[in-house]
């Protein structure tokens, strides 16, 4: 699906990354730009896991950034987004001034992939070894459930528009965008807070072990949230943002197996680009999804068949915060409006973001850089 932009069209504002590079979108931004990676070991008298190395988020304690009230059942995967949602809010005001013209009928988009898996086998475990099978913690029940974060977010920070749960595996942030366009173009809701979280846990690290093809053990894990401020152009500019890009196209497929995923891409991305009337050797930057295996084999080959000679930037995220899954797509956006926010490209360059996901999801879009930029938080 294809949204053309116009005179009014939809643009991202304003960004939030809490991430393995650190606690505000200053410091992935400026991690990326520096190539640092944020992979570390990890302690095993604290982690049960198969991996030795793994990119955390830094200092990130639940209890010290949001304090504690309401947060004693709170999972890492709700604390990411909390965190990630208020700051992008807040645009790092100190004073916690909320940004004009995001009310409490903001809707929220959020993407996950199961939840947390940890809270769901957690649960699952004490209603098992316990006493009694109902022997077990109530106010850690909700986290079980995959729309917990997103839920949890908007009545932390009073929002009372649409919430949506978006779960689509390494595409999932993709996916979100796509939802919160539809729910402007239906009238919905004018701003949407979307983007997507994922957490780094022990049931995670196991899942995601035993899913594994036979010898793929290159990826280190990662985690955090991406989050971005979608509005309509006149929103933007009636409240003082300018707005990174303009969102001028997603468009999705579908592959049965990771040998069709490579045609299946190609056809996604020059159907994107007829559509939204870009030629392939304009594109400015490409930020795909450096998914593991023969996934991402697909994808580096698809995309080298589109650009044929043409060299666009090549924009990494995984490479500095390692294997974020759900949020991947998120943290790519985030990684292109970090670019645009730097003023690093002409306004109306494409930028172009793409996905492929071990479960025969292919995603791609196109953003275009506007001629003013925000400082995020």
């Amino acid at each position: 699906m294809v949204y053309a932009t116009a005179t009014g069209g939809p643009v991202i504002s304003a960004w939030a990354a809490v991430s393995p590079l650190g606690l505000h979108g200053a410091d992935f931004s400026t991690g990326l730009r520096s190539g640092r990676r944020a992979a570390g070991p990890l302690d095993p008298e604290e982690w049960s896991v198969p991996f030795q190395e793994a990119c955390l988020v830094p200092d990130f304690h639940i209890k010290q950034i949001l304090g504690r009230k309401g947060t004693r059942s709170m999972d890492r995967a709700t604390g990411l987004a909390v965190t990630a949602l208020g700051r992008l809010l807040t645009d790092g005001d100190a004073a916690g001034e909320r940004l004009p013209g995001v009310g409490e009928d903001t809707g929220v988009a959020l993407g996950t992939s199961t939840g947390s898996a940890q809270s769901i086998m957690d649960f699952t475990r004490d209603s098992l070894v316990s006493e009694r099978p109902f022997f077990v913690d109530p106010a850690r029940f909700p986290n079980t459930v995959m729309n917990r974060a997103a839920g949890q977010s908007a009545i932390w920070h009073g929002l009372k528009g649409p919430n949506t749960t978006v779960a689509g595996g390494r595409a999932t942030g993709l996916l979100t965008l796509q939802y919160a366009l539809r729910l402007q173009r239906a009238g919905r809701a004018g701003t949407v807070l979307c983007g997507a979280v994922e957490e780094f846990s022990s049931a995670r690290a196991w899942l995601e072990w035993h899913a594994r093809a036979d010898g793929d053990t290159a990826a280190v894990l990662g985690e955090g949230a991406a989050v971005w401020l979608l509005e309509p152009e006149e929103s933007a500019r009636e409240h003082g943002r300018g707005g990174l890009v303009d969102v001028a196209g997603v468009e999705f497929g579908f592959a049965a197996d990771p040998e069709r995923a490579r045609t299946v891409l190609a056809e996604v991305v020059r159907r994107l680009l007829d559509r939204t009337g870009t030629e392939a050797g304009r594109l400015w930057a490409v930020a795909d999804s450096q998914a593991p295996g023969a996934e991402g084999e697909a994808e580096r080959a698809a995309l080298a068949e589109v650009l044929g000679g043409h060299e666009p930037l090549r924009v990494s995220a995984a490479d500095s915060i390692g294997d974020t899954y759900a949020a991947s797509a998120a943290f790519q956006i985030a990684a292109v409006l970090a670019l645009a926010e730097r003023r690093e490209a002409a306004p109306g360059s494409p930028a172009l973001v793409t996905s492929v996901d071990r479960d025969g999801v292919v995603g791609a879009a196109l953003l275009r850089t506007r001629p003013h930029a925000t400082t995020q938080p």
